[in-house]
């Protein structure tokens, strides 16, 4: 049953967050008199002794520490003497660990927060230097229209700038304060909660002592912020592993985040892309296993939520690989210009002889029909849809002209989507800088 339930494996992690909310405890019973001035320095110079120790890595575990909380006590009890045992009136391990967990995840979501900030800086940049190339688009991974290559890598910048913006949003329900809510009725000797709140650098305190030590909405929406992000990345794997294969081949990646296959030599295999869409699944597993486990709980604190620190810890540990390496992938890759330019093909054209007609007041409705039936004459002819002349597809329809050859341009096409959000160069290149805009407005 030791063993069981022991989680001082895994929850040592949390060790200097365990040590800030003590000094603020520390501080707060001084202040409401519970402690002398003197008791609450010595108590906190002990826990800065600690703390040396952990960063000196000298640290000595005892069988007998259950978790990071009473071996952080007993040693200060072995430090300063029976004067430690002050520490702990009027709170309990259930405020405690919920604090450390929210001060814990406070500070790696800063870490997170800067590589996401870093994965939309580079494909920003990638955007501008590369406006000029030109690619084919798809819907249900057909050939669909042409668009710029910054249009598609900007379109992954959206979604990157989204989940940034969740992250912000949450961050806000994380920095809350659960200490000075006890075990469950709340602390009976007036701790100051606001300046343990301000001296932790956290925006706020919980407002019901109840709920503060049973709340794990904040693991939970960590990981599902963590799920949707891994979502975004699996989907832009997915592009690029699809991009660098040898039937498309319109990106190369660095030899850095590839291998090379155990038996055939000719292979390059995309791996940092296939574990970043694997790793998703994972990602999305802690998430659901979590969940399941807050759905039965009755009120307040539960053992049951020794369960929250594993799932978070490993989702937490994945974005930090994960992330860095989504960035090293974006950074190092090169892209084939001519084999996107021979993947155009002039049926992606289809469209844009549509509006061609719509141009010259023929309703859209019809006009697609129209130009549906050019699409049939070249299949039937096995030739190029921009093979069709003026003379072909007079007959279609009154209103074609001779200016109908304009229409087979690849670069024209992505010209007149000039709406914003559109892929026209300088659509694209206002994306770009609202981007860097937003960027610039951050913390």
């Amino acid at each position: 049953m030791e063993a069981f339930n022991r989680s001082m494996g895994y929850d040592q992690r949390m060790w200097r967050q365990d040590i800030q909310g003590s000094r603020a405890f520390a501080a707060a019973l001084g202040k409401a008199g519970i402690i002398t001035d003197e008791e609450a320095t010595e108590i906190r110079d002990g826990l800065s002794k600690i703390q040396e120790e952990w960063e000196n890595g000298t640290f000595e575990e005892k069988p007998s520490d259950e978790d990071i909380h009473s071996a952080n006590e007993r040693r200060l009890t072995e430090l300063i003497g029976s004067v430690a045992g002050k520490l702990h009136t009027g709170r309990s391990r259930n405020d405690q660990v919920a604090t450390d967990m929210r001060l814990w995840l406070r500070d790696e979501i800063k870490v997170v927060r800067a590589h996401m900030m870093q994965l939309i800086q580079t494909a920003t940049n990638r955007a501008e230097a590369e406006v000029d190339v030109i690619m084919p688009g798809y819907t249900h991974l057909q050939p669909a229209q042409p668009v710029r290559w910054s249009h598609w890598l900007m379109s992954h910048a959206s979604a990157w700038q989204r989940d940034v913006q969740r992250l912000d949003d949450l961050t806000a329900r994380v920095e809350m304060l659960p200490l000075g809510s006890g075990a469950l009725a709340g602390n009976p000797f007036g701790v100051d909660r606001a300046q343990m709140a301000q001296e932790l650098g956290l925006r706020g305190v919980t407002p019901n002592s109840m709920d503060a030590v049973s709340d794990r909405d904040f693991v939970a929406e960590f990981q599902f912020w963590a799920s949707l992000t891994m979502v975004h990345l699996s989907r832009w794997s997915e592009d690029l592993i699809l991009y660098c294969s040898g039937e498309f081949g319109f990106v190369k990646m660095a030899d850095a985040y590839s291998t090379g296959s155990s038996l055939m030599p000719q292979k390059k295999n995309p791996d940092a892309l296939e574990l970043l869409r694997g790793k998703s699944g994972r990602v999305m597993g802690h998430m659901t296993g979590f969940m399941i486990t807050m759905k039965g709980l009755p009120s307040t604190y539960n053992k049951d939520l020794q369960e929250d620190k594993e799932p978070l810890f490993d989702t937490v540990d994945t974005m930090h690989g994960a992330l860095p390496v989504a960035v090293g992938v974006l950074a190092t890759l090169s892209v084939v210009p001519e084999r996107m330019q021979a993947r155009l093909a002039s049926e992606m054209l289809a469209t844009d002889l549509a509006e061609y007609l719509v141009r010259k007041g023929v309703p859209f409705r019809q006009t697609h029909h129209i130009a549906g039936d050019a699409v049939r004459i070249a299949e039937e002819r096995g030739a190029e849809l921009s093979s069709l002349t003026y003379e072909d597809l007079k007959p279609l329809h009154e209103a074609f002209e001779e200016d109908v050859v304009e229409v087979w341009n690849f670069e024209r096409s992505v010209e007149q989507r000039d709406v914003v959000g559109g892929t026209s160069r300088r659509a694209v290149l206002e994306q770009v800088e609202k981007m860097r805009t937003w960027m610039e407005t951050q913390p």
